[in-house]
This record gives C-alpha cells, structure tokens and sequence, in this order.
C-alpha cells in the first residue's frame, strides 16, 4: 500500500474546505482587555501564489483554492486535515516515505485571514506570537510588521504594535513561513526517533493572537511563594504569595493607574483581594510587584502525594481618572509548593518537593509527528502514567502548548522540561557529537527570545519541577548567560541543570548530577542491580531496554505481510518504523539476540509477539524496581527517565504504550515496578526488598515469598514481618530454594498490610537456573553486551493450565460516562497459570482504548483466584479475550 499524491493536488483543496472563510461580523477584539487567537487559517504554498506579499495581505483575495485549517497547525497537519494525506495511510509500512511532490515542502507556506475590527481612539493593538517554525515574515494589511530576522524559532514567541496598521471593518494578517532546517533552525526535531516529517514541522503551529488595551498594558502574571515545603504549617499559618507584571505606558502622557484583583482559593471560599495605584511616565515600562498574604494555604502536590490545590490570579488595570479599563490579566492559575534540587556527595542530583525527597520516576515525552495537539490525547496520556506510577514527564525539546501545563497542574503530573539535543540548539564548538551550525551573534538573540517565552508560559505552574538548559550537551558560557539572565527576568524560582549529561558543565552553572550512560537498547533484568552505567543508582537522564513492542492488533495495523514476516523470521533485519536508517536503532538485531537466546526461537509471528511481552514487561519493571529499591542506598537511585513513554507515530520499541494508545508488556512491567508500595526480587543479590514510596508513617507489613517449579510443585515458601518508612526501601530476606530450581521456576511475592487482610503488591518472576551475564568492560553508549544468556525456553513446555473467568458486577451502569467491571480469574489446575493476558474488544472486535486494567499479564499460582479491574470511556457492547503463555484463548461476554 503506497500513497502517491499526483502533481497539481497539493495546489487545491477540497472545495468544501476550501471555500470556509474566516468568521466576519463582530469585531475580533472590540474592547480594552480583550485578547482572542486568531480562528483559523487559508493555507498555500508560496510557489502557488503571486510572490507580493504587500499585495496578498490587503483583504478582499480570492481564497477559493487555498486550504482552510484550523488555528495552529503544521504544514502537513493542514494537509491532513484537507484530506490530501492521510495519516492511516502514512503510518503504513514506509508510505510516509513516499509521498512524491517533496520539493513542495522546501518552499515557504502562506497562513492568511480576515477578521474584522471596529478600533477606536486611545485603543492599543497587539499581535503576539508564540513560535513558528523555522522563521517567518508577518505582514499586516500591506504592510510587514515583522521579518524572519525577527520571528525566529520554534519557541519564538514576540509582540509586535499593531495600533497603526488595523483599521475600521476587514483586516488581513499574512505570515509566510519558511522551511525549517534541523542543522540551521531552532526547530524541533526527532532525532533518530522516527522519520523526519516530510515538512520538518515547518508552519504556524502554536496560535498567534491579538489583544487590545488601553494606554496601560500588563503581561501575565508570574507568581512565587514563600513556602518552603513541611514540616507541616501551622493551620493559622500564612503563605506569602508575590505577583509580578509588566506594566508598560504607551502613551506619549504620564497615566495613574489602579491595578486591582483577586487570589481566588481553591475551594471557592472569599477571595483574597490587593489593590495596588502606579503612575507612569510617557512610554515607562516597569515590573509591578505585589505581595499577598494567604491564610491556611492549601498546599498543591504530586499526585502520589496528595490533592492538586489551585489557586487563580484575577486582575484589572483601571484608569484612575475615569475608572475605565485599560488591559485584563485574564484567570491564570498557580499552586502553593516548593521545588528544589541538590547535587549530592556523589555528584548525582536529586530533587524535594514540599520538603520531602521526591524520586523522578519518569518517562520522556514524545508529541505527534506532525505536532499535532489533542487535549484528550493528552489527558490519557497523563491518566496512563499516573496508573503506571509514574510521577514526571520529560519535555527534551518538545515544550508544549499552554493547555499541556493546565492539565499537569490538575492532575498532579511533574514536568521536567528542556531544550532538545544533537540539533542546532546543541551547535558549540566544545560538542563533539554535534551536528548543527555554530552559533552566530543573532542566534544567541533567537536563543534568548525562545528562553523568555517558554519560561513565561512555565513560570507560574507548580507541575514544572525544572528546566534542562542543554540536553546531550551543556551551553556554552555565552549561552550560559543568555539563558540564565532570561530566566531571571522571568523570576524563575525552580531547578536549572546544565545538561541531561555528567559530559562538562558551565561555570556558572555547575555539574548537572545526570548520568545519560544509556543503555537505549536491551539488556537483561539483572543490569540494573549492578553497579555500572546506567544501572540503578544516582540520576538516570534518559535510559531504558529499548523495548516496547506493540501487541498484534496494533502491528497489523501499520505493518504489511511482508514487514511482519521480516520482524519474526529475520532478526537482524533494518526496520522502516524502528528508528531512521542512519541510526544504532534501525535494527532490533541486540534485542533479538536476547530474546532468541532466552526464549527460544519464535514458531510464529504470534509466537514472536507474546515472547517480547515477556521480555519487555520483565525489562520495564526491573529497571522500575531496582531504581526503587535503591532510593536510600549507599549511593541512592534518586531518579529516572524511561527512554521513551510514548512514540510521535507508530513505533517497534522506546515506548510503554503504542501510538493508538493500547497498553502493553512493557506497559505493565512499569505500573508492578512503579507501585507505590512493592514488594520486588533483586536479580543479582537474590534478595527481597521492601519499597515505599509514599510520605506517609511507618506501617506493619507481611510479605509472603513462595517459589514452585513449572509443574506446580513447590520449592520453598516463607513469610515474613516488618514495618514500612516514607520514601525508603529495605532488604528483607534472601529467597530459599534458588540452588533447586532445575528448569524453570516461579517466584510469587505478595505483600500484605500489617493484620494481612489487603493484598497491597502481588508480583510474580519466572526464573531460570543460569544468570544473564553480562560483559560491563565492553559496554557501548546504548548497551552492555550479554555473554550468556538465562534459559526460559522450557516455556514451551509449560502443561496446558484452565483458568476460567468471569465478570462480577455486571448490573452496575456506566458512571460519568465510563464502564468499570470486575474479572474474577480461577486457575483450576495443579500447576500455574502463565503469563494470562486479557484483552478487552468491541462488538466489531476492536480493541478499546484507553483502558485501564488494575493488573495484566499475570501469572497464576496453582488453584489460585484473583479478581481484577478494568475501566474504560463509554458503555459499549464487548468481550474479554483471555490468553497466556500456556492459556488457550477463550472469550468472555463483558456485559
């Protein structure tokens, strides 16, 4: 299946998009305050137009044959939209590929519209950018207001007067843009994440805006607090909150002003009001700063920790001669909490929050492919991580729209943002491994314009635990200063690290306390229990086994016939939807070998797939567990980046749920690995260790250990009694019975709260009779060889085990929306139950995502029953289909 777009289309649009235009009428701003985003775009490559620009930006063009999209979008997100790609079509096989008319995308593009204004005297204009990419020319009823020397970057967002160019009834805004270079732009790039997108993200893609004012303009709040963390405060206790704005006179007269809001609380109780008078002098700028008591501070936390308490500024300028409005700082929201980070005596950073060590178990981020934006998407993106236990996301270059912040905020997530690596935003002489231009005199000025906009946006959220000034490498002093100077301006109060990297550090800045060691391909379960690279101690920047194989419902989807044949039956073969060619990725030849050595060599494609749910969940959750385990070591894990949460298209690897949002092995193994409260095995000390990572007091607990081999029979079996802290791990006891296994054992570890009624963590580990070894001394940037492999292939000779299941609670109805069932599972046979899979489908046998599953891919110990959750957006006719290791499929009615 090939897409092949014929010479001529891309000039036209589909008539019923084409001929939308934009809304007229009402005025787009009509009073002081006001501020909207401009509604909507007609798109056209530049080679299609007439080359005077002056000339297509006064109103009245015929637009008849040019695309209408919607109010931020790339070049290839407004084709899509138009229906000339197709995104179905694009992710199949290596189409993406193969487009054909790719010289198209390496000429500007044109973003036009028409709104209307009704401007009166003493109003003030403004259109305000928030980055496009790589740079572009704006132009304004004839005249251009900006130039690409000006609008530059990714994140260059700028304000630029219009007062004198809006006039009374139809108006024209015009912004060429031009294509963005990887190696010349400030651009965002995916490295050898997936392929480049045919536009390299070239377009409008956050929203631009217009505002009108009075004579006083202010800018949006940045706000900081005098709250240090717990302790717990006093319930009478008061948190200082300082509101910052610039206030700027563009009147050619001195004005008095009032400035006067509100703190609204998150309860909805009586607001805290200030009130603050200023007088400004002809054309004065000048930075408000207003400190506001508040009384009983809800505190705003992690998701893991406790409630997300927002509280939202509110303020208005006035006139103090005729009590007029002069500009509105629109509702912005903020949180009470602290965030600081340290580099300890082992030259690792480590982060607290609200005063407690906070362990980043965290995720790097990756957005569509054509930087596309889907709030829902997002959402359960977030949802899903927060299942996983997972409590920080990273952003290596790929910062977001505004929207993405308010949501962090509100549903707790951690937001470890930065600029990206490898590109021009890494271009200094000192970076080897850089592939950019160096820096010039004027890209120090994008440089800083990008850095005030972005910590702008950031500034006052409470879900943003710090900024990454450099990624694989660390700023030049130059841009060192640069940067740090911006976010001083911007009263930026949380972490800056100078790199994601231990490779060199500025001055002014000082070690970043980052390991960025790999591995980004596979290794074994018992890696990270050692004591090298990127194993489990200190800070983990980006770092994970490379897995993440999609689940074969989502393979068929993007790969054909022959693409599938390939990824089972030849092991060292390149493939198009791992990473670009030119990448140590392109293969999954190390993942392979391992899983060849381990498993045995697939029968099927089917085959192939269920074994790398195996090795992907066992990969994703000892990395999980050890970096667990070891949060008050010695030389304490104080965090990590799995490298990556998610995939920008349809992926093989470096992802814990695939691009349509299905959850899998790896998916799992994190959420067992990640729990709050865990009971985990240690591959290499063979010993139990006892997690919590909650701030809560000490508690009882009992663990039970029991060991059995592939027939069910059992090995050992022990039980033990201890007590939980907050934020610590404890070795507990070393498992009996190791020296007995023959072919193939089963270790089950339950832990239970002190009176042993609530199962609290369940966890199950196959074992083999022979360790991985691995070869430390000839370890790569990406992986540490393997010399010997562990043996799981008496797997295939596993006896069939009947496990049968039923769904409880079925009369209940779909609350808010969402179906939640209970599955009852029963193992009736004398041996266990391996790796039991369940998968949910509707009428038409799609599988349903998102859902959320309390527990999947678990294994069953002889007779044993185990009821799990299941929920999920909607109230749909669907089934259950149940498989495993040695299950044969089954299919149970969900409702």
């Amino acid at each position: 299946m090939r897409l092949n777009i014929q010479r001529g289309h891309v000039a036209l649009a589909t008539a019923i998009c084409g001929n939308l235009a934009a809304v007229k009428g009402e005025p787009l701003v009509f009073k002081a305050g006001d501020k909207a985003i401009i509604p909507g775009w007609h798109l056209q490559s530049a080679t299609r137009v007439k080359d005077d620009m002056s000339e297509i930006s006064i109103p009245g063009l015929n637009t008849t044959h040019w695309y209408r999209v919607e109010s931020r979008g790339t070049v290839m997100a407004g084709l899509i939209e138009n229906g000339i790609y197709n995104d179905t079509h694009l992710f199949f096989s290596d189409n993406i590929g193969n487009i054909g008319e790719k010289e198209i995308f390496r000429s500007p593009w044109l973003y036009r519209e028409e709104f209307t204004m009704k401007p009166l005297d003493g109003q003030y204009f403004s259109l305000i950018t928030h980055g496009m990419t790589s740079k572009a020319d704006i132009y304004v009823n004839g005249e251009r207001i900006a130039s690409k020397e000006e609008q530059q970057g990714s994140f260059g967002g700028h304000t630029y007067n219009l007062t004198s160019q809006v006039q009374p009834g139809d108006n024209c805004i015009l912004i060429r843009v031009y294509p963005a270079n990887y190696d010349r732009d400030f651009a965002q790039s995916f490295e050898d994440w997936n392929p480049h997108p045919p536009d390299n993200g070239t377009g409008v893609w956050r929203h631009v805006e217009l505002s009108q004012t009075g004579t006083v303009s202010m800018s949006p709040f940045r706000v900081n607090t005098d709250f240090t963390g717990f302790p717990k405060l006093d319930d009478n206790e008061q948190v200082n909150v300082t509101l910052k704005t610039n206030l700027v006179n563009r009147a050619p007269r001195p004005v008095r002003v009032t400035l006067n809001g509100t703190i609204e609380p998150p309860n909805h109780d009586k607001p805290t009001r200030f009130i603050r008078d200023y007088h400004l002098m002809p054309g004065e700028k000048r930075t408000a700063s207003i400190r506001v008591g508040v009384e009983n501070p809800q505190i705003w936390w992690p998701a893991s920790w406790g409630p997300q308490s927002l509280y939202s500024v509110h303020a208005t300028i006035f006139y103090d001669d005729s009590g007029e409005t002069s500009d509105i700082a629109h509702s912005q929201q903020f949180g009470i909490r602290s965030a600081s980070s340290y580099v300890n005596a082992h030259n690792d950073t480590a982060f607290i929050v609200n005063g407690y060590p906070f362990e980043v178990m965290g995720a790097g981020y990756g957005p569509d492919i054509f930087l596309r934006y889907d709030e829902n998407r997002i959402r359960s993106i977030f949802r899903y991580m927060l299942d996983m236990g997972l409590n920080t996301i990273r952003l290596e270059g790929k910062q977001e729209h505004p929207e993405f912040y308010d949501l962090a905020d509100q549903m707790g997530m951690m937001v470890l943002a930065g600029w990206e690596c490898c590109t021009k935003w890494e271009a200094w002489k000192h970076n080897e491994d850089g592939h950019g231009y160096l820096w010039d005199d004027s890209d120090y000025t994008v440089a800083r314009d990008s850095m005030l906009h972005e910590t702008e946006m950031m500034q006052p959220h409470p879900s943003v635990l710090g900024f990454l000034v450099g990624s694989d490498s660390w700023p030049n002093d130059r841009a060192t200063d640069v940067f740090l100077k911006a976010l001083k301006e911007m009263d930026w109060r949380n972490p800056i690290i100078a790199s994601a990297s231990k490779r060199g550090y500025p001055e002014d800045l000082g070690p970043s306390g980052m390991k960025m060691n790999g591995p980004y391909d596979w290794v074994p379960p018992n890696y990270w229990y050692g004591d090298d690279e990127g194993a489990a101690f200190g800070f983990g920047s980006e770092l994970g086994a490379g897995v993440g194989t999609p689940v074969m419902e989502s393979l068929k989807r993007f790969m054909a016939d022959d693409d599938l044949k390939t990824l089972w039956t030849e092991p060292e073969e390149g493939l198009y939807h791992m990473s670009s060619k030119s990448s140590a990725f392109y293969t999954r030849s190390i993942y392979n070998k391992g899983l060849f050595g381990r498993y045995g060599k697939p029968t099927s494609l089917e085959d192939y797939v269920l074994k790398c749910q195996m090795a992907d969940y066992e990969a994703t959750r000892a990395q999980f567990e050890a970096y667990s385990a070891r949060q008050n070591a010695t030389r304490p894990a104080t965090g990590l980046v799995y490298w990556m949460l998610n995939s920008a298209w349809p992926n093989l690897h470096w992802q814990l749920f695939d691009y349509y949002l299905n959850p899998m092995g790896s998916y799992f193994g994190t959420k067992v690995g990640s729990r709050m409260e865990h009971v985990a095995y240690d591959y290499e000390n063979e010993d139990i260790w006892l997690i919590n990572h909650s701030i809560e007091g000490k508690d009882d607990r009992l663990v039970s250990v029991d060991l059995i081999d592939m027939n069910g029979k059992k090995i050992s079996s022990s039980r033990a009694k201890s007590h939980t802290s907050p934020t610590s791990s404890k070795q507990l006891q070393s498992v009996d019975g190791l020296d007995k296994i023959k072919d193939l054992a089963f270790l089950r570890l339950i832990l239970r709260d002190g009176k042993g009624k609530h199962v609290i963590s369940r966890n199950v580990y196959w074992l083999s009779p022979k360790p991985d070894v691995l070869d430390w001394s000839n370890s790569t940037w990406y992986s540490t060889p393997v010399t010997e492999y562990a043996d799981y292939t008496k797997m295939d000779s596993l006896k069939s085990a009947d496990v049968k299941a039923k769904v409880t609670n079925t009369k209940s109805k779909a609350e808010n929306g969402w179906t939640s069932r209970n599955i009852e599972l029963e193992n009736r046979s004398p041996f266990p139950a391996v790796f039991v899979h369940l998968n949910a489908v509707d009428s038409q046998g799609n599988v349903i995502a998102p859902i959320y599953w309390s527990d999947n891919y678990i294994t069953l110990w002889p007779h044993e029953k185990i009821s799990l959750s299941v929920q999920f957006e909607g109230d749909l006719t669907w089934s259950i289909k149940i498989s495993g290791r040695n299950v044969k499929e089954q299919i149970l009615k969900g409702k």
